[in-house]
């Protein structure tokens, strides 16, 4: 009987066994054709990754040599001068740009930490806060309060007075940029106007009108126009945005010193008392 289920065990097996290695056997082509298929529709994704850079670095390149070109027949001085406009503006405004984003302060932290200070520590404590505090409006509120002995109403027109000097600081070479904008067309023109000029020259020179002469002359004429509005748009943008930097930052110093004036009251009446 042993004998006879141990033969039927091993039967058993070798079915079980020989199905399995024909299952694996059938799947292995189906895994095959299925990897193929899958490796055969990502290679058109390789690709087109791989050529998408190459594409971007192909347009840039041609892009540079575009601009490289229409730089060289808008006439390389006239462009040249026009650029320079640009570049000089550019640099005043990023100068107010940082300057103006450095002078922003927390005006309702440095009121209340005034306050806190002239409660515990009287005018100098107050002094010492705001001198370790930058910014336009810590500035004012410490020329206001070193005039404190000498009346409220001194103070008030220090603070006053030092909040025009402030608004000077803030507005320091707005007046350059705006000469580069008003500088940049008029640039262009006078390049047009010079092209339309040597376009004349040349009519005079061949004694016949050629539309390639005249085509010549109108495409330089062009370009350095071109070149001069673009320039003044740009700054221009940075010039509004200046603007409304420095805008916030006055609102900000008229609120908060007459904060101030509200505070140093409050702490007359007290010593007074």
């Amino acid at each position: 009987m042993k004998k006879v289920f141990a033969t039927l065990t091993v039967l058993a097996m070798l079915t079980f066994g020989s199905a399995a290695v024909m299952a694996q056997e059938a799947a292995a082509p189906a895994e095959e054709a299925a990897q193929e298929q899958v490796e055969e529709a990502a290679a058109p994704a390789v690709e087109e990754v791989a050529e998408a850079p190459a594409e971007e670095a192909g347009g840039l390149v041609a892009l540079h040599k575009t601009l490289k070109t229409k730089f060289i027949e808008g006439g390389a001085g006239f462009m040249a001068l026009t650029l320079v406009t640009l570049v000089f503006g550019l640099a005043l405004c990023i100068e107010r740009i940082i300057y103006l984003s450095l002078s922003k302060t927390n005006t309702k932290k440095l009121l209340a930490d005034v306050e806190a200070a002239l409660k515990q520590g009287g005018i100098e404590k107050a002094l010492e806060v705001c001198r370790n505090t930058r910014g336009p409006v810590a500035s004012i509120f410490y020329q206001g309060l070193s005039r404190y002995n000498e009346g409220i109403d001194v103070v008030e027109k220090t603070v006053a007075s030092y909040g025009g000097v402030q608004l000077g600081l803030l507005e320091k070479n707005l007046s350059w940029i705006t000469l580069f904008i008003a500088i940049a067309p008029s640039l262009g023109f006078l390049g047009t106007i010079i092209g339309m000029i040597e376009a004349f020259d040349k009519i005079q020179q061949v004694g016949d009108i050629s539309a390639t002469v005249v085509a010549g002359g109108i495409k330089v004429a062009l370009l350095t126009t071109l070149l001069g509005l673009i320039i003044a748009v740009v700054l221009q943008l940075f010039y509004n945005y200046i603007l409304s930097l420095v805008e916030g930052l006055v609102n900000e110093m008229e609120d908060s010193s007459i904060s101030l004036l509200d505070i140093v009251v409050e702490y007359d009446k007290a010593q007074k008392k």
